[in-house]
Formats: structure tokens, sequence, C-alpha cells
């Protein structure tokens, strides 16, 4: 994916699969995987092996990747997930909301 739509720490909407209107905070974007890891949405079970740090090893709940594609911006003054577009304000480029023009790098 060329152009990077979503960042860390923006709030993001499942659009498909098992969390389809889930929304979340994005803790890391995997460009290498074409995803992204969200906050408290696409929890796995993982099971830990014994080791000396974890001599009880054990199962573990935690956030998986979910594509990017499965996902898109939400937007808190439409309350609802938008397309982006980018605008120059200054020096630096702003993502901006299609709909009603909430800037989101501020």
């Amino acid at each position: 994916m060329s152009v990077r739509r979503i960042r860390k720490n923006d709030m993001v909407i499942v659009t498909s699969g098992d969390d389809k209107g889930s929304t979340g905070k994005v803790l890391e974007v995997l460009p290498e995987r074409n995803g992204a890891i969200v906050e408290g949405l696409n929890v796995v079970k993982k099971t830990l092996k014994k080791t000396r740090e974890n001599p009880k090893g054990g199962v573990v709940s935690r956030e998986a990747p979910i594509v990017m594609s499965s996902l898109m911006p939400y937007c808190p003054a439409c309350k609802k997930g938008v397309r982006l577009r980018s605008e120059r304000e200054g020096d630096r480029n702003v993502r901006k909301c299609r709909a009603c023009g909430h800037a989101f790098d501020r």
C-alpha cells in the first residue's frame, strides 16, 4: 500500500469480519504484513511454552493483526468510518474527513 491512510493512535472502525462495526485505537501498524493491531479487537488465544521466565506456561489472550483493507478511519464528528483527503496547511499535509472536513493530524 503506497499511501498510509491509517497511522498509530488513530481511531478506526472495522468494515468486515467477526469484529465488523467495532471501533478501537491502532496500537501498531505492520506495513510488511499490510495490517494493523487494534486495541481490543481480533483477540486470539496464544499458548506459551514453559521457560525460566514463565515457569507455568499457559494460555494468553492477545490482539492479532487486522488487514488494512478491513479498516477505515473513524470520524468523531460524522460518527462513522470515512475516507480521507490530504490538504496542505502551511508547511505540512493534514489528513481530513471527506464528508465534514474534520482534521486528523492536529
